[in-house]
Formats: C-alpha cells, sequence, structure tokens
C-alpha cells in the first residue's frame, strides 16, 4: 500500500479570507497604515498607504465596469514589479474579471501567443526596460493603458483614468470558485500554459506560509521576483493582501542592495542564484578560511555577522526562504554560521505554492520541508512526487487533454519532480523526472545533484549536467563574474581550475555518475539569451541545443580536456 504523508489539517475556511475582503479590511481599519513603498527614480519614493491603494483600485475597477465587459473577461498587464501591478489586480478582480500577468521580459512572439491565448481585452503596461523589443506582439486593436513609469507609448494614461472615475461606493467580492488569475507557466520547454486559479486556492500559499512563519502587519519584505510567477504573487502579493505587511519594491538591478537596506526586510526569500551570488560576494570580501576563523570568536564573530548582513540589507530577517530550484546544502549552512534563519520550501504554479515549507530552527539541510497544511503527498512507483492541495488549480486554460495528462486517474498532480521523505517527514527533491538521463552503459543519472555540486564549487555560477547516450556525463559551466574575466585574458589557468572543480566534484559521485569533462561556456546565460526561465532556472534543452555541435566533438576527445563555447 502507498503511503501517504499530510501536513496538519487546513483551517476552517470562510470567505473573509479572500483577497478582496482581506484589503477591504485593510481599507477599514488602517486606511493610513504605509503599505506599497515605490521607488520613482534618484533615490525618491511614493508611499501607497492602504487606503490609497484600495481607493486606487475603486477609481480604475469604475473605469473596467464602464466598459461593459463579459464576466470573467481577461485583463493582461505586463510590468516589472511595481505598485501598479498590486493596484490594477484588485481593479480587476473587483470588476469581476480575470487577472492575466506577463513576465516583463518575455519576447514579442510569447508576448502575442499569451494575448491571443487567454483573449485578452485590455493590455496594461507598467514598468519595463525592453518595451521596444515587446511591442510587436501586441495585436493589432488591442486598448493598452500606460502609467507615468512606463516607457513611452500610445495610450491612456492610468492616472487620467483615475481621475476620471469616481470610486465605486461598493464593496463586490469574488465566488470562492471563481477563476480570478491565469498564470502562464515560464516553462523550460514548449509553449507557455495558463494555470486556472480560483478565489479560495489564490490565498492557499499565503495561509501556509502565513501560519507556519506567523507573518504579520509588522513585518517588511521586498518584491522583486517577477510578479508573473506563482512564487512571487502567491508568496508576497496575494499573502500582502491577507497579512497586511509593508511591500517595498526595487528601483534597478543596480540600486538593488540600496532598495534592500531601504526596505530592511523581516522575512527575505529568493532563489537559490542570487543566494549563492550573495555568498561569492562576502567570499571574495573575505577569503572562506578566514570568515570562519573569526566566526568562531565569540565577541568578534557577532560582529562580523552583523557587518555582514547590514552590507546586505538584511539584518533585520528574522526567517529567509530559497525556493523555485533546489539550493546546495553548503549554501544553507554558510548562512547559518552568519545566523541568518533559512528554509527552503517546495511548491509549483498548479498547486499555487502549497505544498511544503522548512520550518524555522529545525529545518533539515537538504530537504524542501514538511508538507503544509491540507496537503497529502505520495511517492508513485517511478518515484514522482504526487500531490493534493488547497490550492490546486482548476486546469491549464482551454487545454483540457493536457490538463487531464497532469493528473492520475485518481485526482493526484503529478509534479514531475523525483523524490522521497526522510524519517523525520521532510520531503527530499532528487531530480526531474524528465532530466533523469541514460548512458550508453545503460546507467541512469539525475543530473540537478550534481549540478549542486558544481555550481558551488569556485568560478562556477551555473552548470548543465547532460549526457544521454554518451559514455559518461558532461558538463556545460557558465563562469562567475571574476573568473569570466580572467578566462579572456589567460583561459589556460581557468580552464586548470575548472579541471580541479571536476576532479573535486567526481571524487563525490558513484563511478557511473562522475564527469567526463567540463566545457567552459565563455557566453553569458540570461532570460533574454533564452537560456534561462525568468526565475532563472536552466532551459536545459536550450543549453543542449546551444552547445549541441561542441558536446559532440567533446564527446570524442580525451578525457578531462576542455572545450569552450
Amino acid at each position: 500500500m502507498t503511503e501517504i504523508h499530510e501536513g496538519p489539517p487546513l483551517a476552517d475556511f470562510t470567505d473573509d479570507q479572500l483577497p478582496l475582503q482581506c484589503v477591504y479590511r485593510r481599507e477599514r481599519e488602517r486606511p493610513d497604515a504605509p503599505y506599497l513603498t515605490q521607488p520613482i527614480g534618484g533615490g525618491a519614493v511614493d508611499v501607497y498607504t492602504f487606503g490609497r491603494t484600495v481607493g486606487e483600485a475603486r477609481r480604475l475597477a469604475a473605469y473596467l465596469r464602464s466598459l461593459e465587459l463579459p464576466a470573467g473577461s481577461r485583463i493582461a498587464l505586463v510590468t516589472k514589479n511595481c505598485a501598479h501591478h498590486f493596484i490594477w489586480d484588485l481593479a480587476i478582480w473587483m470588476a469581476g474579471h480575470v487577472s492575466v500577468s506577463i513576465y516583463p521580459t518575455v519576447a514579442a512572439e510569447t508576448l502575442q501567443y499569451v494575448l491571443e491565448h487567454s483573449e485578452a481585452k485590455l493590455l496594461f503596461v507598467g514598468k519595463l526596460d525592453v518595451w521596444d523589443e515587446m511591442a510587436s506582439g501586441v495585436p493589432e486593436g488591442l486598448p493598452l493603458v500606460r502609467c507615468a513609469l512606463s516607457p513611452e507609448l500610445d495610450a491612456q494614461s492610468y492616472e487620467a483614468l483615475v481621475e476620471a472615475h469616481a470610486p465605486i461606493a461598493d464593496d463586490p467580492v469574488r465566488d470562492a470558485d471563481d477563476v480570478v488569475l491565469l498564470c502562464y507557466t515560464s516553462g523550460s520547454t514548449g509553449k507557455p500554459k495558463g494555470a486556472m486559479i480560483t478565489a479560495r486556492a489564490s490565498i492557499a500559499g499565503g495561509s501556509t506560509m502565513g501560519a507556519r512563519l506567523g507573518m504579520g502587519p509588522e513585518d517588511r519584505l521586498i518584491s522583486y521576483l517577477p510578479l508573473a510567477h506563482a512564487f512571487e504573487r502567491g508568496l508576497l502579493e496575494i499573502p500582502s493582501f491577507q497579512h497586511g505587511f509593508q511591500v517595498f519594491f526595487a528601483e534597478s538591478l543596480d540600486t538593488f542592495i540600496e532598495d534592500v537596506q531601504r526596505a530592511k526586510p523581516t522575512v527575505f526569500q529568493s532563489v537559490p542564484r542570487l543566494w549563492i551570488k550573495f555568498k561569492l560576494a562576502i567570499e571574495a570580501k573575505m577569503p572562506p578560511a578566514r570568515l570562519a576563523r573569526l566566526l568562531k570568536m565569540p565577541l568578534v564573530g557577532g560582529l562580523v555577522r552583523g557587518k555582514i548582513l547590514r552590507g546586505l540589507g538584511l539584518e533585520k530577517v528574522r526567517v529567509a526562504g530559497s525556493g523555485t530550484a533546489p539550493i546546495p546544502g553548503e549554501v544553507l549552512e554558510f548562512y547559518d554560521r552568519l545566523g541568518l534563519t533559512m528554509v527552503e520550501g517546495y511548491a509549483m504554479t498548479e498547486n499555487w505554492c502549497a505544498a511544503t515549507l522548512g520550518t524555522p530552527g529545525r529545518h533539515r539541510v537538504g530537504t524542501v520541508g514538511e508538507p503544509v497544511a491540507g496537503t497529502r503527498f505520495r511517492i508513485s512507483a517511478s518515484g514522482e512526487i504526487e500531490m493534493q492541495s488547497p490550492g490546486m488549480m482548476n486546469g491549464y486554460f482551454k487545454q483540457p487533454e493536457v490538463t487531464a495528462a497532469t493528473f492520475t486517474e485518481d485526482g493526484w498532480l503529478k509534479t514531475g519532480d523525483r523524490g522521497a521523505f526522510d524519517d523525520a517527514g521532510s520531503l527530499r527533491i532528487t531530480g526531474r523526472v524528465k532530466e533523469l538521463f541514460k548512458t550508453s552503459k545503460g546507467k541512469y543519472v539525475a543530473p540537478a545533484p550534481i549540478e549542486n555540486l558544481l555550481n558551488t564549487s569556485p568560478g562556477v555560477e551555473l552548470s548543465c549536467v547532460m549526457g544521454r547516450g554518451l559514455t559518461q556525463p558532461i558538463a556545460v559551466v557558465q563562469l562567475d563574474e571574476a573568473t569570466r574575466e580572467a578566462f579572456a585574458s589567460d583561459p589556460g589557468r581557468v580552464e586548470a581550475q575548472m579541471e580541479d572543480v571536476r576532479e573535486a566534484v567526481n571524487a563525490q559521485l558513484e563511478k557511473h555518475e562522475r564527469l567526463d569533462r567540463v566545457i567552459v561556456s565563455a557566453g553569458e546565460w540570461t532570460i533574454a539569451s533564452g537560456l534561462l526561465t525568468p526565475t532563472m532556472k536552466i532551459r536545459r534543452a536550450a543549453i543542449e541545443e546551444r552547445h549541441a555541435d561542441l558536446l559532440n566533438a567533446a564527446a570524442l576527445a580525451p578525457e578531462g580536456v576542455q572545450a569552450r563555447a
């Protein structure tokens, strides 16, 4: 009989927990409390109170009502993280429609696909860096609304619409089973799929995170990961409606540290790549051996910890989180030595971030925590994680066959991830089902654990392990910034360094997993190049395709010889 792993019982549901009911309560009870802090350039900020935020949403909802669109029409928004995203979501829901948030870095073809597939009736255009490259993807005749942070374009002004319309006087609500948003998956392959999320499902991630982390109005978070992704939408935006905490936004990549220092977040969530970048930056200023020695000194250690965390803007963080991809245990242990309590979580768009989450103070390194309230897990005979969740999507928009293939016959979500539960009830992810490959020797290899070892090695920022049909696996690595510069001037020295990395990693692997060679990719893997997803996970198929000729040549070279991309 298959073993079932369950989270605590789910608290009784009431309509008062839904997003609109929560913001109306904030509007009544805390109208003057600071809510959204928006940078507007040059270090200046604009602070939105709850009263102002909901008031502007009411005015925009009046405009949307005036359009007399059919109930449940899809309204799209494309913007970097900013206060307008929150206001536009609320207005769309107040007017009885469905929000479709699109990544601010997508190519024109993807923008066109999502707008046409969702049958969007209107597009809000917000803060963007690459509008000129995206604009051709807007279908002819689709109405546009722009805000003060938008690039120049021929569109109606959000500010003018807010000024011209009186706020709606009623408090419209949505039925718990209404679909309120479509979340198009970034996807590592193929066309994006639009997960249909109901009002009830939309609060699942925030409710479970709030219960486990004790979220409340006194907390401060900074929003900088893409709001079109379930991670940021489900664990920051909608939870801010639920728990009333203050949200800060980042102005730009160049000002990110200053933005974090302004926010002084009490909860800080990120992706593994950023945590690794922070670690590398710290170690670049202070060699790891010296830092470890100083941290062991009672008085000096405390001073060093404080200085490092203040430099990152994280000195007020009571709990930090990592998600969207595995983070090496070594990185978690590094931050633990700095006094930063960090937990991992596991979630998907399809379960709206209600899956597992570590518990502060007893999180087990190498796991993604325990099941959250209302969730159930089982491991299939093939090792795939299957689950049920209060955040489960209603399916993919206009794709019933794909939806059916995503669930088992008895209604469990097939996650596509491989994993197992340890004896304490924590889930360990061991890789993707489809990423598992077989070498020419007939041995199966899971690339993710090997990539975790590579990604914490000196000089390596990202890696992609492959080897289907080869005698032994091989790896392509993207070097970190400093090592890329060194590679340009002295490639031989860096190649020797990568050979040391290969040998160190191989010493920790089974014989059939050991890397035959490391290929150094001189170019940077970016979202724009199509080699990373918007949440900075590698697009494995794209990387393999990009390096196909080089990989074929490398497979014929002597063991350990490195090629250059």
